[in-house]
């Protein structure tokens, strides 16, 4: 749980940082103190991520659980059909695909029969 609640924390704090590094990045010592912040959240003796976690994180979450469910349930489904939209129209590509191909070389194939006379095919020898 303790590496759980670090984890949220510290890719808070990364999606975070991306914005604040633009701002704030002349800031002296900013990025010393970016990296004590990150030995604070991580050391064992300060517990720093589970404080930040008990004490805003999961308060939030739990305040947001239930738009989060239906948001996740709409997610689900929207991606299910995002695979079947995508599957048959996968499908469908294929088979258009197949039976061009399939009547591009059935053309190609009676071209070449039809070239053939009676009189062609009567002169070639008898391999009996």
């Amino acid at each position: 749980v303790r590496w759980m609640m670090y984890w949220i924390v510290f890719a808070l704090f990364m999606a975070t940082e991306t914005f604040t590094d633009l701002l704030i990045s002349w800031f002296p010592f900013y990025y010393e103190v970016k990296m004590a912040f990150v030995l604070w959240l991580l050391s064992p003796y300060t517990r720093g991520a589970s404080l930040l976690y008990r004490r805003f994180v999961h308060p939030t979450l739990a305040r947001k659980e239930k738009d989060i469910d239906a948001f996740l349930v709409q997610a689900r489904e929207r991606g299910y059909e995002t695979v079947l939209r995508f599957g048959k129209r996968g499908l469908n590509l294929a088979a258009t695909a197949a039976v061009q191909a399939a009547t591009k070389s059935q053309g190609a194939l009676a071209g070449r029969l039809r070239s053939f006379s009676m009189q062609d095919l009567s002169s070639l020898p008898d391999q009996a």
